[in-house]
């Protein structure tokens, strides 16, 4: 018998810039122009079909007046249609228009066309390089530091990706002026997450200040607040994100409210917003918190009413089958051995941490059921 050994270790540099502010597409350009993308001689801007309509065609004449040669990709908007199939699709498109690994993708839009975008340039040619350009508030807090990609399948959602850096993502506020109120809610549901986890001070901001950006039915949208927002969804998620880039145990505090929040999400067949399940969730994990006298009642209370504050769902709604929820949230990226684990606030601003160091604690069950039926 022989054995050949092959080392393979290397240093990678996958640092990246986040740029934040308003009518970044001569950015991009100037940036395209100083190599950002080096070797790509061609360039697939993928979008969705809402995106399209406000800000494909301006960005695809920018980057045809500067010389890029450049498709446009359109998928059909919503997160039903963040799926292998539609992944499938765009590269049989790609391929047919004869894009290679010379290539590099632009993704025009929020979070769906990100994951679904940044996994398909991390397969495509083996990995090509992609550029983020996010044009939500949920993005903007959700999808630009990490490098999460993935599709959802009809058992779970986010279970078939990858990691992959960006070269770059731009946050343009001025695109969420044409943002549907309800699409402003949904990401302040994970600033409100980011503020419950890592920083006290934040929410105290968000509790005096979130009115600014969102109020009833009217998105205000104040211009100091959204840049205040998404620069510190930005700060607090790098903080987790460089001490464990691979979410082998710290980085799954990010995942607060998503165990309840995403099995919703799934069960409800996408009928919520993604951010109105995480609120579901993060109201879930804080009673479980309460219960388990890691948060006081009133900050139970108060991290509740930012949320309503938000104009964001605070219960279970009504119909839900309590136990089909418990068995939806068997498939979390979290559980380990068919055992369902929450990360849980530590007050507010801070993460519990549990024996060995651990970030999630199992539950059995009937026990989440009853906190479930406690809510009802």
């Amino acid at each position: 018998m022989a054995s050949f050994h092959v080392p393979l270790k290397r240093m990678v540099d996958d640092s990246y810039d986040i740029q934040i502010g308003r009518n970044l597409f001569d950015d991009l350009v100037s940036d395209l122009k100083k190599g950002l993308t080096p070797g790509a001689t061609r360039y697939a801007l993928i979008t969705d079909s809402n995106v399209e309509k406000f800000y494909a065609n301006g960005l695809m004449t920018k980057l045809d007046e500067a010389g890029f040669r450049t498709d446009l990709f359109v998928m059909p908007a919503g997160e039903t249609h963040k799926t292998r199939e539609t992944k499938i699709s765009l590269e049989d498109q790609m391929l047919e228009a004869g894009f290679g690994r010379d290539s590099a993708v632009i993704a025009l839009g929020g979070g769906v066309v990100s994951d679904l975008g940044g996994y398909l340039a991390g397969t495509f040619g083996r990995g090509i390089p992609f550029i983020n350009y996010s044009t939500t508030l949920l993005s903007a807090a959700d999808a630009s530091v990490g490098g999460k990609t993935a599709v959802d399948t009809p058992h779970a959602t986010n279970l078939i990706g990858l990691f992959n850096q960006p070269a770059k993502v731009y946050i343009d506020i001025e695109c969420w002026q044409t943002l549907p109120v309800r699409e402003i809610r949904s990401g302040l549901a994970e600033t409100v997450k980011h503020a419950c986890l890592a920083e006290k001070e934040f929410f105290l901001w968000l509790e005096e200040n979130i009115t600014k950006i969102c109020s009833g039915e009217e998105a205000l949208l104040d211009d100091e607040a959204c840049e205040h927002i998404a620069y510190k969804n930005c700060e607090i998620k790098y903080t987790v994100v460089k001490k464990d880039e691979k979410e082998s145990n710290l980085r799954q505090v990010l995942n607060l409210g998503h165990t309840a929040g995403r099995a919703f999400e799934t069960l409800c067949g996408y009928t919520y917003t993604h951010g109105e399940c995480v609120a579901i969730g993060m109201v879930v994990q804080i009673e479980i918190a309460l219960e388990k006298g890691l948060v006081t009642q009133e900050e139970r209370d108060r991290t509740i009413a930012l949320l309503q504050k938000c104009g964001l769902p605070v219960s279970v709604p009504s119909g839900t089958s309590l136990e089909d929820l418990v068995v939806k949230m068997r498939t979390d990226k979290k559980a380990r051995s068919g055992k369902i684990r929450f990360v849980i606030q530590d007050g507010i601003g801070a993460m519990k941490s549990f024996e060995g160091g651990s970030y999630s604690l199992p539950l059995d069950e009937d026990y989440i059921l009853s906190i479930l039926k406690k809510m009802a």
